[in-house]
């Protein structure tokens, strides 16, 4: 009986039918890059906030006074614990009731009767009223809201909104290991269109969420679906296509998802109340159920689950639509006879050259998570246009992947890897210490890097599958891509709490982190041109025959450099 590469070469590797589904499933990463990178616009930081006591609120009434003439005149001076508030915000209120405190039962009417329109601190002695802490009563100057000042998370309840972000992270990691496992057992299209859904309904509740816990609780769900549908349409896509094709179009779809970070700020800008772009970013998902009409379920997982005739059913459709023709011959196909297995993570780092390979990509996708997400929502604060820097930065991704296509056949995996990450890595020091007064060098510099960390992002996607056996491949690439769900959490926390005490402080640890990934990712084997590894035993010896191919090339450069010597 045939192999199934064998009936897909026949049927059409990469005819009319998969460039459809291709172009179809690649639509999921736009909405997926909407939900990842949404906390920037959801969460805009009102330019002024202040807490509001009874008796400046009815003075404000009495007096006319607009939001920012009332923050001129009641708003004290910024404080030290101000500086978590991401905006020029206060986190404390006068007291303007101690101005009639003694005589009056009503103080607020008191306050309102003895304080002037013009002058309202003029009562008090050096013009300072007393100060007290506030958790409540919070005025914001915009004129739409944000998720900041829907919840008010201002000052000591800042981190809320950076927790927003890790939650989603943390649903992303949930989504990778339960929904994965299910599409392995129950089938790739039926887990997308659930989690399609999912996200779909969990978005709903999120934009009309009444409280914090709702809010936080169906964003987590939204991420967990959202992770589900980013990861079955790529292993739908590259499912589909011939061996040839898989690395293309592993690495073109990830340019949709580069497309959704350049449509969104456009979304934003014309949808400014946050509930409004949490809906313009969720209902697309629902259109992408219309996919059960016209994707078909994978025939290699059909395969997988010793349904040879279904599989071959869906192949003879692909060939029809191609213009391709299966020969009666084809009646039957080969299923797979191997057992399920249970790997753990033992068995990645058992031997030596697969524990070095397992700890080193951990880290690189950790780095690349923490790196990439941190200049994203770092675009969020730094001030200026944040819808024209955040079309431009997302513009400065597209030629990553075409880099990549052109550097990794031709030079390798191992350099390019490297030279991405120290990239990134310098660029993101070199920002940290320019002078403020010479805005394009910055933005120039800041560029390269987020151009650097999106190319070691797609790289790392590529490395990983080839640097482990088929027996532990879908296993190793799910455990070592969680890091990446991990290191989206602690994001959030690390630029918005770093960033409190020195705006670049973030900066240099993403420079450390990802100058020292380059390094570490120099120490792993080089793929290019050698058969994916089937199982551990050829891993081992593909580290040795790396590090046999480097002591080859140091001999002849050391024998050329004696011939010129001589």
């Amino acid at each position: 009986m045939p192999s199934f590469d064998e009936v897909l070469q026949k049927a059409g590797e990469f005819g009319r039918f998969q460039r459809r589904v291709f172009l179809l499933m690649c639509l999921t990463g736009i909405t997926f890059a909407f939900l990842f990178v949404s906390v920037v616009f959801l969460g805009i930081s009102p330019h002024h906030h202040w807490c509001r006591g009874p008796s400046a609120a009815a003075l404000a009434e009495r007096c006319g006074w607009s939001p920012e003439e009332e923050w001129n005149l009641t708003a004290p001076a910024a404080s030290a614990q101000d500086l978590g508030a991401r905006s020029d915000g206060r986190c404390e209120r006068y007291e303007l009731e101690a101005a009639n405190w003694s005589s009056a039962g009503d103080a607020a009417n008191a306050a309102e009767g003895a304080l002037s329109c013009s002058d309202p601190l003029a009562f008090f002695p050096n013009r300072t009223a007393p100060l007290v802490p506030c958790r409540d009563n919070w005025k914001y100057s915009q004129s739409y809201p944000s998720i900041v000042s829907e919840f008010n998370m201002v000052c000591l309840d800042s981190w809320m909104l950076d927790f927003t972000q890790a939650v989603l992270n943390l649903g992303f990691l949930a989504g990778a290991f339960t929904l994965c496992y299910a599409a392995d057992r129950y089938g790739r299209i039926i887990i997308y269109l659930i989690s399609c859904f999912g996200v779909g309904i969990s978005g709903i509740v999120v934009a009309f969420a009444p409280n914090f816990p709702v809010f936080v609780i169906f964003r987590f769900l939204q991420g967990v679906f959202g992770k589900g549908t980013w990861m079955t349409s790529y292993v739908i896509v590259t499912e589909m296509v011939g061996s040839k094709q898989r690395r293309i179009v592993g690495i073109v779809i990830q340019m949709f998802f580069t497309l959704g970070i350049i449509i969104i700020p456009g979304i934003a800008y014309l949808i400014p109340k946050w509930q409004g772009i949490q809906l313009a970013i969720t209902l697309p998902n629902f259109l992408f159920l219309l996919y059960y009409w016209v994707v078909p379920e994978s025939p290699r997982w059909l395969i997988t689950r010793k349904k040879g005739k279904k599989a071959l059913k869906i192949l003879q459709s692909i060939a029809k639509y191609n213009g391709k023709y299966l020969s009666p011959t084809y009646s039957e196909i080969t299923v797979t006879d191997e057992e399920v297995s249970n790997p753990s993570f033992l068995d990645l780092v058992r031997t030596p050259q697969m524990r070095k390979c397992t700890l080193i990509l951990m880290y690189a996708w950790f780095t690349s998570a923490v790196v990439y997400q941190g200049l994203v929502m770092r675009l969020g604060i730094i001030g200026g246009n944040l819808y024209i820097d955040f079309f431009i930065s997302g513009v400065v991704e597209l030629p990553g992947a075409l880099l990549i296509l052109l550097t990794i056949e031709c030079i390798g995996r191992r350099l390019p890897f490297a030279a991405s990450n120290i990239v990134a890595g310098i660029a993101c020091l070199v920002t940290a210490f320019l002078p403020e007064g010479i805005p394009w060098l910055r933005t120039t510099v800041a560029t390269i890097g987020r151009l650097g960390i999106t190319m070691a992002f797609e790289i790392v996607y590529l490395v990983n599958s080839e640097l482990y056996p088929t027996t532990l491949r879908n296993f190793g690439v799910s455990l070592c891509s969680g890091l990446c769900d991990f290191g989206g959490i602690v994001a959030p926390f690390l630029l918005f709490r770093l960033s409190a005490i020195w705006l670049e402080l973030p900066l240099i640890i993403f420079g450390i982190l990802a100058s020292v990934c380059g390094g570490l990712v120099m120490l792993l084997p080089e793929t290019k041109g050698i058969a994916l590894p089937e199982t551990v035993e050829e891993v081992e010896k593909l580290a040795r025959y790396c590090i046999i191919m480097i002591d080859m090339l140091f001999f002849v450069q050391k024998n050329i450099f004696n011939i010129h010597g001589n």
